[in-house]
């Protein structure tokens, strides 16, 4: 007895297959895995299934719960509505055991392909599939990140950045929007709200002055506000021209605002109270010429002033609903403020958006509606856009009022307004399913005399908008060549049938709900396929409604080198100087025999080499042969920094000679005696003590003497030589001895009987200068004259 409901059950879930349809199927299945026709749906797609099996693809089902034949609906962040199309299958399949039998065979032919690969990919939402996960020949109708322009809060962000992707002004075609969970703009958003409080009391003023006056003078029980409210209107309006003319550059920052906080709050209480209230503004007969002439003025930069209308009516959208949820119409600051703050979640996240309500859209017989238009994108790079040639009108079910604000009055999504019945105030001509065709209200502007404005103002209108978006979301999408995508534009029409769109939408809703969706809904979906495989093998493939509007130039993408990429470098080091136990440079000072001696004292330097060193050379002229010896001597670099302390020590000589005869010794600031024995040398030469004679120079720029000589390179002090040496004979050029900075370092020469002592004395940061070698130099020569350096200056020198 067990038994029997049991095999019952498995008849229902295992029918009979027979041995034809069986080996039917595998043909068809064999031939579509070999052509990689094996497609993936997710979600009630009757029309996309029914339009895949025709061209041979067979249907490998996604796991996941029982799809339901039920209209799903995902609008904007949560994607939009998907529908099932029942229509269009009962125009492919009959009714009864036909359909059944076709479905039994695509089921078991399904079940053939379940370990096969999907090549074709058609969800609802963008996250059921991994694009980045897809082989190159998997085929998927999302791309990544294409939520940047689909949401409220990316399509504002996004339009902002469009003066860097094309001329146009986003301001001529998308209402002003502000997120108000960032706080900048915020502020913006209540800087703009006042702004347009005071253009619309101008508008108010010069659209019913007449009617006030006579208000004015027959109710005396009307509330009545005084003419200060314009005067405060056209100063800040004054104010907003000049800082568009950045007039306000040349104020300090310390410029008090031409209307206080405090103005601010009475301001608009008076503005709600003649607006919302009806008040009469007294006097106001006298500001109508300054208010039009302030209008014409904002007209100028103001694009959107001809939509602001009167009542400063904004609308406020949650940025994590869709269909329609949470939308608002509010027309008081305050309020607005109030409502966002109330869900600290969404402020948090910056979702709360505000965008300008179009309060003088145009209206079918008073009544308010939209327009959802679809568009389809196959390529971003180069970004690529199909433009369907059919979309359809969406009405309010209630009569157009700015004095009411009811969502029934203003939302014309199809979720919102299946709630509500249809006003018995509604003109008759307003369909009663609320949907119109283009062609039927191509017929109404016909009817109007502007038939033409149709396919000249409103279809481009609307192209470009699709474009601009698009345009600056074309960084921000991940491109990828198999994917395609179809989206839904929502706009809406002002007086002079100029387009405006509000949103973008992300896998826009198939439901028929209507018989112009029932019509629309299935061809835009067979359209859709016809572009993105049709024309994949056949280039001239018929594309249905969708026609090519905007094809980018290719745009090269540079190669990929990696994940990192870096540049290295290494620091240049400068060159350690390397101590030498030879010099190669010699510095030379001769000195005239005597002071008769046409010759004068020359300094100069004698390169030899590539490794400048400084030697001093004692020359000396006269009836005796000249006779030069260097001494050179090295020392180590241990020895090299004993010496350095104590060579420091030592000072230039600045005394006074009057004579070579005086024997007067010159006062040394280091001991000579431990100074010799540092040198080995002897204090004594045969006997005879030695006297030190100074001279003293310095390496430096040019300078003058006391006398206004120049003297370039050194200086020499004139306690040694004579007055005819203070001439130079050569020049040391700026090449063979380089400025230096920080001190510079002294040269003495110390005149023995016997031998001559040239030290040169380095400091701490002369040291370090790559081209001077720390060493000491001493030369021996031979007994001067003692009546040599008569007639000598006795003056000193000081450097």
């Amino acid at each position: 007895m067990s038994g029997t409901p049991l095999e019952g059950r498995l008849r229902r879930c295992l029918p009979a297959i027979k041995p034809d349809r069986l080996r039917t199927a595998k043909a068809v299945v064999e031939k579509a895995v070999k052509m990689k026709k094996v497609f993936s749906v997710q979600g009630p797609y009757p029309v996309i299934r029914t339009a895949l099996w025709a061209r041979g693809w067979v249907e490998r089902r996604l796991p996941g719960p029982v799809q339901k034949t039920l209209p799903c609906h995902s609008d904007e962040e949560e994607e939009d509505d998907d529908g099932v199309v029942n229509a269009d299958v009962t125009e492919r399949v009959d009714e009864g055991e036909k359909d059944e039998n076709l479905n039994d065979m695509y089921d078991l032919m399904s079940r053939l392909v379940r370990n096969e690969t999907s090549y074709f990919y058609w969800t609802t939402r963008r996250d059921s599939i991994d694009c980045r996960s897809l082989q190159n020949d998997q085929m998927t109708n999302h791309f990544a990140n294409a939520g940047t322009f689909t949401t409220k809060v990316g399509l504002c962000m996004n339009l902002r950045n469009l003066q860097w992707f094309d001329t146009a002004d986003p301001d001529t075609f998308f209402p002003r929007c502000y997120r108000l969970g960032a706080e900048d703009e915020k502020q913006a958003f209540i800087e703009d709200f006042r702004r347009t409080a005071c253009t619309s009391l101008l508008q108010h003023v010069v659209e019913t002055w007449k009617n006030d006056e006579a208000k004015e003078l027959n109710d005396v029980k009307r509330h009545i506000v005084g003419p200060e409210i314009i005067d405060t209107a056209l100063l800040a309006c004054q104010e907003f021209l000049s800082v568009l003319k950045h007039s306000d550059i040349d104020t300090t920052v310390e410029t008090t605002p031409s209307v206080e906080e405090q103005q601010w709050a009475t301001f608009l209480q008076n503005y709600y109270m003649v607006v919302h209230k009806c008040a009469v503004i007294s006097g106001s007969g006298e500001f109508v010429e300054l208010c039009k002439a302030m209008l014409a003025r904002l007209q100028e930069v103001c694009p959107q002033l001809h939509i602001d209308g009167l009542n400063n009516i904004w609308i406020v959208k949650p940025g994590a609903k869709s269909r329609g949820r949470g939308i608002m119409c509010m027309n008081r600051l305050d309020e607005i403020l109030a409502l966002v703050d109330t869900d600290r979640a969404l402020m948090k996240e910056s979702k709360w958006v505000v965008q300008k309500y179009l309060e003088r859209p145009l209206l079918v017989h008073g009544t308010k509606f939209d327009l959802r238009q679809w568009f389809l994108v196959t390529d971003w790079n180069p970004l690529t856009v199909w433009f369907y040639k059919e979309c359809y009108l969406r009405f309010s079910t209630q009569p157009y009022s700015t004095k009411n604000l009811h969502s029934s009055v203003h939302l014309c999504n199809n979720s919102i307004q299946k709630h509500f019945q249809p006003s018995h105030d509604r003109h008759p001509g307003v369909p009663e399913d609320n949907m119109w065709s283009c062609s039927q209200f191509r017929s109404f502007l016909q009817q109007q005399g502007r038939g033409e404005d149709w396919e000249s103002v409103v279809v481009p209108g609307m192209q470009q908008a699709v474009v601009h978006a698009l345009q600056t979301a074309q960084d921000l999408v991940e491109p990828r060549k198999a994917s395609f995508e179809l989206f839904g534009a929502d706009f809406m029409l002002g007086a002079d049938l100029r387009p405006w769109l509000l949103e973008i939408n992300a896998s826009p809703t198939m439901e028929c709900s209507t018989a112009v969706t029932t019509r629309l809904c299935p061809a835009v979906q067979v359209d859709t396929l016809r572009v993105v495989l049709d024309r994949r093998t056949d280039p001239n493939a018929y594309t249905g409604g969708f026609q090519l509007i905007y094809k980018q130039a290719t745009v090269e993408v540079p190669h990929y080198v990696g994940v990192h990429l870096l540049v290295e470098g290494n620091p240049i080091r400068q060159p350690r100087p390397v101590l030498h136990r030879q010099t190669n440079t010699a510095l030379t000072i001769h000195l005239p025999s005597d002071q008769s001696s046409p010759d004068k004292a020359e300094i100069r330097y004698k390169a030899s080499g590539q490794r400048p060193h400084l030697v001093a050379d004692l020359c000396c002229s006269g009836k005796e042969s000249q006779e030069r010896k260097r001494l050179l001597t090295s020392i180590s670099p241990k020895r090299e920094c004993e010496m350095r302390a104590e060579v420091q020590n030592v000072l230039c000589v600045r005394r006074t000679c009057n004579s070579f005869e005086s024997e007067q010794p010159l006062m040394i600031r280091s001991e000579p005696q431990r100074k010799a024995r540092r040198f080995d040398l002897s204090l004594r030469v045969n006997g005879a003590p030695l006297v030190p004679r100074s001279l003293s120079f310095s390496l430096g720029p040019s300078h003058r003497t006391s006398e206004d000589k120049i003297v370039h390179g050194s200086k020499i002090s004139r306690s040694f030589l004579p007055p005819t040496t203070f001439e130079p004979r050569h020049r040391i050029s700026n090449q063979i001895c380089p400025p230096f900075q920080g001190p510079l370092p002294s040269l003495e020469i110390c005149r023995l009987p016997h031998v001559a002592v040239t030290t040169f004395h380095h400091n701490s940061a002369f040291s370090s200068y790559p081209g001077i070698h720390k060493q000491e130099l001493f030369i021996r020569s031979q007994r001067q004259n003692p009546g040599r350096g008569k007639g000598e200056s006795t003056g000193e020198h000081k450097h």
